[in-house]
């Protein structure tokens, strides 16, 4: 595994269970917009890639119907912001790599929890100091005096 989630033969690993091989994404090469002269009229340096949902051969039915609902059958991220096309191929990448892995993360079903006893005491604890010193700054009545 190299860098920024890129193995040795070019495939993508989104998570554990997910492998995205490079022969399903789709990369295209533009000019980066901005300053930059002559090297950034002429040098292809903005890169973009896209992973079609649909067509992927990598993802189980369950993940696909989970990117699907979440991201549409297509995602594309690009990178503009080196001067560099390698430098910008790896930040689409790991942009990439970050949406899917968002995608495809199942959050766990938050179980309701009441609170325990000593935490019930400790608030009505927290309850009675806070009203006595509330009441220690009123000013003093007729009746008290």
């Amino acid at each position: 595994m190299g860098e920024q989630g890129i193995d040795h033969v070019g495939a993508l690993r989104v998570t554990r269970s997910v492998v995205i091989p490079a022969d399903e994404l789709e990369w295209r090469f533009t000019t980066s917009g901005g300053p930059g002269g002559q090297h950034a009229n002429k040098a292809s340096t903005r890169a973009e890639v896209s992973f079609d949902v649909v067509a992927s051969r990598s993802l189980g039915p369950r993940q696909r119907a989970r990117l699907l609902e979440r991201l549409g059958p297509s995602v594309r991220c690009a990178a503009g912001d080196e001067r560099s096309q390698m430098r910008n191929r790896e930040l689409a990448l790991e942009r990439l790599r970050i949406r899917l892995a968002d995608g495809l993360r199942v959050d766990r079903p938050r179980v309701a929890t009441a609170p325990s006893a000593s935490a019930r005491a400790r608030r009505l604890t927290d309850k009675r100091r806070r009203s006595a010193r509330k009441r220690e700054r009123a000013r003093p009545t007729d009746d008290d005096g």
